[in-house]
């Protein structure tokens, strides 16, 4: 082989290289939303607690198949988030997964979670205190920081789902904003129980004045606020571990005088 024709034959492997790098992400990002991953924290929460599980435990615990690929990318997105851990087939909550699926604790630990993805995080501090581009742009700025050319428009769409799921979008949808919190990181606040109502207050405690819920135990105001609107869709899985959760939280908060 004469020089001229290695040189060509080094330049053309060089394009077959870069092409190929092009088509591989170089940043971290899930291909499901956060949504997907509180529910897997849920669902592991709901029956194990503080404990791990399985694949088979865990897929019969969300309606899947612990073969099916949806399966695979919802834990790898719940292991990006933060909010699971554990080897291959083994899985646990992290701190963070604890916190999340604490009512009075979910609003911080989903920014948290939010920001675990490393293209989440480099694409806030890119877009904080100024506007979001149009999604062309903003798909060109993916690819900049790392995402593959064949990937940037579902790395985009499950970065704006998860963006609003996290409440970075509660000031508009053009812009990244930090959701404000209680500032306590992932512990949580534990108010000092009130003290007894006097006679006269009991019709307040029992609905009588329009406070818009500020009676209730915030575990309660928390998981009010997981409740869709009427007319939304809620599958019939969601609504059972909403419903367990429920149940673990009343267990903490109310006395039960059968037991005595």
């Amino acid at each position: 082989m004469d020089g001229e024709t290695a040189t060509v034959v080094d330049a053309g492997a060089t394009k077959e290289k870069e092409r190929a790098t092009r088509q591989r992400s170089t940043i971290g990002f899930p291909y499901m939303d956060l949504q997907s991953a509180i529910e897997l924290a849920n669902a592991i929460h709901s029956n194990a607690g503080l404990g791990d599980c399985d694949d088979d435990q865990l897929a019969a615990w969300s309606n899947q198949s612990p073969k099916s690929s949806t399966f695979r990318v919802q834990i790898y997105a719940a292991r990006t988030f933060g909010v699971l851990d554990g080897d291959a087939a083994h899985h646990k909550l992290t701190e963070l997964g604890r916190a999340i699926v604490d009512p009075h604790q979910a609003r911080e630990a989903r920014a948290r979670a939010f920001l675990n993805v490393p293209l989440y995080k480099a694409a806030f501090e890119k877009y904080k205190g100024g506007v979001i581009p149009p999604t062309a742009a903003l798909e060109r700025d993916f690819i900049s920081l790392g995402v593959s050319e064949k990937q940037k428009v579902r790395a985009r769409q499950v970065f704006e789902r998860s963006a609003e799921q996290a409440g970075f979008f509660e000031h508009g949808k053009n812009r990244l904003v930090m959701p404000a919190t209680n500032g306590h990181g992932t512990k949580p606040v534990i108010e000092a129980p009130s003290p007894e109502p006097a006679k006269s207050d009991q019709k307040s405690k029992n609905g009588g004045s329009d406070d818009g819920g500020s009676n209730l135990h915030p575990f309660i105001q928390g998981l009010l606020k997981e409740l869709p609107l009427a007319g939304d869709e809620w599958p019939e899985a969601k609504r059972k571990l909403w419903l367990d959760t429920a149940a673990s939280i009343f267990k903490i908060i109310y006395k039960d005088d059968s037991a005595n």
